[in-house]
């Protein structure tokens, strides 16, 4: 039957095959048939097919009696088809034209959905590009299975219609909608956009917990939306009115703004404050703020000298990360950082660098050394005291400002240098961006004093071997 089905040289040809022949037609049959209607189809003269089209071949095919057979035996029977079957029948019927609202893609959906925990990659990439309605898409990226897996194809379909469908999608949908799109470093600005237009929409109806999920996304991806010059000040209007209701929501999208350069004066009168510090001391999450607000209060102090309002009070003050990102230890066994790590060793020996550093505000380095004037590596005995970093371990005492002073007033004569191994986790998705995290580091690193010596994957996976290795180290330093 499937040979019978491919073969066939007319719609009409294929209908019969399936239709008469019941008792020889299996599950696996009927997307075989509906695609290969779709490809008779589109080697027919007339109007694409599309909803609601009663023009020419196409639409023509939707009124036949015997495509209605076969519609509905696939309805009657799709509970008992295999996961195969039922994802190349839904993939089909959208490949098709078939309207959303038809009983046929209904059914099918409606399978599918209570089956996407048992489907797997490939199936659900299928799935998801046939589905786009609102229902549908909260299922899909509520699916755990997707939201572990990017999916490319999906993703460059929705970048097309998403923008048309944005209005109608509730703020819950759209929360997972940005919630995927960070995950996976997804930096499309069409999406990117999409998002940042309904905030702007929706904004006042939002509480602060949904908006800091929608403009995560745009730290994360270092992306200014295109609509920022509107955005940006309506968001601080809000964190206005909102700022107490909910603190840990309050400081995120803060975090959020900072990492793409934008410093809300107002707001930030508001979260130094006595009264909003005590609510958020007193609070379950009070570590967890606590670190933000001191690399918030740090990147005022590097980033915004012209701000004279409240500051945090230094006895709150804490380091940001005590030690490397937690995707860093995860993902360690693809980093380069081993490679580099031997390589330096070899090339000027374990006295002259230190690994893995904490720098204040909390900022972990890869690999922390002092080169002279003349550029050679010094070994740490001979680095004077007063021109390495401030201990790590005691952010509340040292102020920013005299470590930059400390590292910058013999500079003549050494130059504190982070080397920075750059994994792929860094930068944003098929790009050379690196995330807003990440980015906002390195401009912190460099306002300190430090000379930042970037080392890409994509400079490293070309390195092949420990010597090639020292003479890429060597032409770095």
């Amino acid at each position: 039957m499937k040979r019978l089905i491919e073969r066939s040289r007319s719609v009409g040809e294929v209908l019969r095959w399936v239709t008469q022949n019941p008792g020889k037609v299996s599950a696996s049959h009927y997307p075989i048939a509906l695609h290969k209607l779709g490809q008779l189809l589109q080697q027919q003269p007339g109007p694409p097919m599309g909803a609601g089209d009663s023009r020419g071949p196409a639409g023509q095919v939707l009124e036949q009696p015997e495509f209605h057979v076969l519609c509905q035996a696939i309805v009657s029977g799709c509970a008992k088809f295999d996961n195969f079957s039922i994802v190349n029948c839904l993939y089909a019927a959208a490949a098709l034209g078939l309207p959303g609202e038809s009983p046929l893609v209904r059914v099918l959906e409606d399978e599918s959905r209570s089956r996407l925990g048992r489907f797997n990659q490939k199936d659900v990439s299928m799935v998801f590009s046939s589905e786009a309605n609102n229902k549908a898409l909260e299922a899909i990226f509520s699916s755990q299975l997707f939201y572990e897996n990017r999916q490319e194809r999906f993703i460059r379909s929705m970048a097309e219609w998403l923008p048309r469908k944005a209005e109608n999608l509730t703020p819950y949908t759209m929360a997972l909608i940005a919630k995927y799109v960070a995950r996976h470093r997804l930096r499309e600005p069409r999406l990117l956009d999409t998002i940042a237009n309904f905030l702007l929409k929706r904004g006042e109806q939002l509480d602060s917990k949904v908006i800091q999920k929608l403009v995560f996304p745009f730290s994360r991806m270092n992306y200014r939306p295109s609509n920022h010059g509107e955005l940006f000040p309506k968001l601080e209007a809000i964190l206005e009115q909102k700022a107490g209701s909910s603190p840990l929501a309050t400081v995120n999208i803060l975090m959020s703004m900072f990492q793409l350069s934008h410093f809300p004066q107002t707001v930030l009168h508001q979260v130094f404050s006595p009264g909003f510090i005590t609510n958020v001391m007193s609070s379950p999450y009070a570590l967890i703020v606590r670190r933000y607000l001191s690399l918030l209060d740090a990147a005022v102090e590097l980033e915004f000298r012209e701000y004279s309002g409240p500051r945090l009070d230094p006895r709150y003050r804490v380091l940001m990360f005590e030690h490397a990102l937690t995707a860093d230890e995860a993902n360690r066994k693809y980093s380069y950082k081993g490679l580099v790590a031997e390589a330096l060793r070899q090339l000027v020996g374990e006295e002259c660098y230190r690994q893995d550093e904490v720098l204040p505000p909390g900022y972990c380095t890869d690999f922390l050394l002092w080169i002279n004037r003349s550029g050679t590596v010094l070994p740490l005995s001979r680095v004077p005291a007063a021109s390495r970093a401030p201990p790590a371990t005691s952010p509340v005492t040292v102020s920013l400002r005299s470590s930059v002073l400390a590292l910058t007033s013999d500079l003549q004569d050494f130059a504190p240098v982070v080397l920075s191994v750059n994994d792929k986790w860094h930068y944003c998705q098929n790009s050379d961006i690196l995330v807003g995290s990440r980015a906002m580091r390195d401009r912190h690193l460099r306002l300190l004093g430090y000379c930042l010596v970037q080392l890409p994957y994509t400079e490293l996976e070309k390195v092949s071997g420990i010597e090639e290795a020292k003479h890429y180290l060597r032409q770095k330093l």
